[in-house]
């Protein structure tokens, strides 16, 4: 998640008396406006609860009226400030950093604490739709959306939900995962967009897991819908032959085997992104990245027209950054950049041969999204070193039930498969086998472009894999 403080306000309280507003945006949309005092609130309560050497220092009251020059200091202060909470596992992870994002949020978007009915979609484009509160945070919305399908609890932690954008063409375009410091319901309505939807799908990319979520029915026609939806879309590569295979499994209604065939395919299990802009091998490239299987996977146009494709593998990724920046403004005295004229970056630092580290840049709308993957595939190869499992109960929290739905609503089966794509062009490959080894710790680079400098993400999944691994 990218926070940043890029604006302040000055707006009138209650009693008629003008305060300075901080906008915090998260992913370059606005998530709330707080007071100064709010913010210092916050920071006593994490004081409190962990200790003044883990919570970061914050910027001091002021006994007189601020200068707008001092009003910018406390703004960039503040901003690093959420940055640097944010990014630590322990206070970023609380629920009291939570529960405050999702109350400002709120507050900031003047919706009250009412009953609705929020539309969840299924990869397959099957409507689900749940009662809930306004009030009622990520966790919330997907176990009723859960109880809703029948979706047993000790699954539901295989699934997530994410925020998209849905295309003129019924395509979908994942912005990110919906996080536990934000409300779904103001999260989609506060865009005030009809193209951005919710959408339910698997969050974990190891397919082994697949065997768990295939126990129970639910779960396998929750996968099997999504399966079937990815190759419909061709983010899963089908030759002729194949085709042919998945579509008398699906005459079958053989759906288990259909998925382990859909298993060894290319792509199985990617999520794949809007075209956008790289400078690897060479500034200016256009791109396809998709997400899967531990790696980074380019689809890159030359300038000549070729297309090559290559992978950049986790493992060999150092650390990641996303940055965000705003062109200087040419227009009119006063007026403000078009919000589309953000531009957000994802740069990893890759291994590129045993003794040369290059970073590697994508311009993309969707930078926030792909950084979420890296960290999500990091965290998942960290619970397999340890032994671990990602196969959890569902934990309710123990304030307040939680509405269990009345009636139940079945998943779909998807039609049959519609004829391959024949019109996908060649590719070669980008480039040439390269020499793995490990490495230990991050370095810090910085850039006169980053607006936040603290947004940085170390990749510790290397102090558990070695050259083995790579």
């Amino acid at each position: 998640m990218h926070f940043s403080i890029p604006e302040t306000e000055t707006r009138a309280g209650d009693g008629g008396a003008a305060y300075v507003a901080y906008n915090i945006h998260v992913n370059g949309v606005l998530h709330c406006r707080v007071r100064y005092s709010q913010l210092l609130g916050l920071h006593e309560q994490l004081r409190k609860e962990y200790g003044t050497n883990v919570v970061p220092a914050f910027p001091p009251k002021k006994i007189f009226t601020l200068t707008p020059a001092e009003v910018e200091q406390r703004r960039e202060q503040l901003e690093k400030y959420m940055q640097a909470v944010r990014q630590d596992p322990t206070l970023g992870g609380s629920e009291t950093f939570n529960s405050f994002l999702r109350k400002a949020q709120q507050e900031t978007q003047q919706i009250p604490t009412e009953e609705v009915v929020l539309e969840v979609l299924l990869s397959n484009g099957q409507k689900v739709k749940v009662t809930i509160l306004t009030s009622d945070q990520t966790e919330d919305v997907l176990e009723a959306v859960a109880s809703k399908l029948d979706l047993p609890d000790d699954l539901v932690g295989y699934f997530s939900l994410f925020l998209v954008r849905e295309t003129k063409d019924g395509a979908f375009s994942f912005v990110r995962k919906l996080q536990e410091f934000e409300l779904p319901y103001v999260s989609v309505t506060s865009l005030h967009n009809p193209e951005f939807r919710i959408i339910l799908r698997k969050s974990y990319w190891d397919s082994s897991y697949d065997d768990d979520v295939m126990e129970h029915r639910v779960g396998l026609n929750l996968l099997y819908a999504q399966t079937v939806s990815d190759i419909e879309r061709g983010w899963i590569l089908v030759n002729k032959e194949q085709h042919r295979q998945l579509k008398s499994l699906q005459e079958k209604v053989s759906k288990k085997e259909f998925i382990r065939l859909a298993q060894t395919l290319k792509y199985y299990g990617y999520l794949k992104f809007d075209p956008c802009v790289t400078d690897f091998p060479e500034k200016g490239c256009h791109v396809v990245v998709s997400a899967g299987n531990n790696e980074l996977n380019f689809q890159v146009r030359l300038p000549n027209e070729q297309i090559k494709e290559g992978s950049f593998k986790v493992t060999r990724m150092r650390c990641w950054r996303v940055t965000s920046s705003v062109p200087m403004n040419n227009g009119p005295s006063g007026s403000s950049p078009a919000k589309s004229e953000v531009k957000l970056e994802l740069a990893f630092e890759y291994l590129m041969s045993k003794d040369r580290l290059q970073w590697v840049t994508i311009t993309s709308p969707q930078a926030i999204m792909l950084s979420i993957c890296l960290q999500s595939m990091v965290d998942e190869l960290m619970v397999k070193k340890s032994g671990g499992s990602i196969r959890k109960m569902f934990r309710r929290r123990m304030n307040g039930a939680l509405r269990r739905s009345d009636s139940q609503q079945a998943v779909k089966s998807p039609p049959l498969l519609d004829s391959p794509d024949a019109s996908r062009e060649p590719m070669a490959k980008l480039s040439s086998k390269l020499t793995s080894v490990s490495l230990r710790g991050i370095s810090h680079s910085s850039s006169a472009n980053d607006v936040g400098a603290n947004d940085f993400h170390g990749n510790y999944a290397f102090e558990g894999i070695g050259d083995e691994d790579l």
